[in-house]
């Protein structure tokens, strides 16, 4: 049985029922009993639930700021893979797929296909070579495989700086594809600052092998950062996973519909790819005549 106890404090007298407090302190005031609640205890109620409001919406931002930046990393992690219409498919490759079996990829096929061309990681800024780049450009020509070879732009490096490490570590010859732009993230510039930086690069290069380059980046990347008449002159290879089809309206020559495909030679997963027309047209896409004689 609970007792009650009493307690004076500064000549007011609290009640408490088995030694605990009530939710809400009672005292006795000039022979009245008055309740209170402590203002305190509103205010770090406030104050905590301020904080939870505050957190929510810092997770939302850098939520954001990752899905914009980088839409090619936020990909579902499950269903069917999709395989839009078109008979010439291929795949591009990097170290990330480590060693590839050429003998076996050579006569793989995609959604009832043989692969047709594969584009290969270079450089990256202006100091990086893939370490798989060599033997990975040289087993495909060797594999009779249309190939093409691919810059990974970033916003630390000065652009002419990334242009001549490209042009000084990957020769081009005779039916490979144009040199590739791979353009991923803004690193925070704005698009006119991220478009003048694109830009040098791809000039130089142009003047440099003498044939327009290829621009890579996302159907959202494209729209938000890439989207002026200047780079309507670019064959654009677009990034645009998991749809039944296109919702980019303008020009394009390949689509890289899924990161998560599977090719016979290659282990894990690989990017898979499709372009838009046939292998004569594929074929004329290259370089054509002798090796490219470099520009001084």
């Amino acid at each position: 049985m609970n007792k009650l106890n009493n307690k004076i404090v500064k000549g007011k007298k609290r009640t408490s029922v088995g030694g605990k407090s009530p939710k809400r302190s009672t005292y006795k005031y000039k022979g009245k009993k008055v309740s209170y609640s402590s203002p305190f205890k509103h205010f770090t109620s406030r104050l905590f639930w301020g904080m939870i409001a505050m957190m929510l919406v810092v997770i939302g931002y850098f939520l954001f700021k990752l899905v914009t930046d980088n839409p090619f990393h936020i990909s579902p992690r499950y269903g069917f893979i999709k395989y839009p219409k078109g008979d010439i498919r291929g795949i591009d490759v990097s170290h990330y797929q480590k060693d590839i079996d050429w003998d076996k990829l050579k006569n793989a096929q995609i959604n009832g296909v043989p692969i047709q061309f594969i584009f290969v990681k270079a450089t990256e800024g202006s100091t990086i070579m893939d370490e798989n780049f060599n033997q990975n450009f040289y087993n495909a020509r060797k594999s009779g495989l249309i190939r093409g070879a691919y810059h990974f732009f970033s916003t630390q490096s000065p652009p002419l700086e990334q242009a001549r490490w490209f042009s000084k570590m990957v020769w081009l010859d005779k039916y490979d594809l144009p040199p590739v732009l791979d353009v991923e993230q803004s690193g925070g510039l704005s698009p006119k600052h991220l478009q003048t930086m694109v830009l040098q690069w791809m000039d130089y290069i142009e003047r440099r092998y003498g044939v327009t380059p290829i621009l890579y980046t996302s159907y959202k990347f494209k729209e938000t950062y890439l989207n002026t008449p200047e780079f309507d002159k670019y064959p654009y290879w677009i990034a645009h996973y998991y749809v039944d089809k296109l919702q980019y309206k303008g020009k394009w020559a390949f689509w890289q519909h899924t990161d998560r495909g599977h090719v016979n030679g290659v282990d894990g997963e690989v990017d898979v790819n499709v372009f838009n027309g046939n292998y004569d047209q594929l074929v004329k896409m290259t370089i054509g005549g002798e090796s490219v004689i470099y520009l001084n």
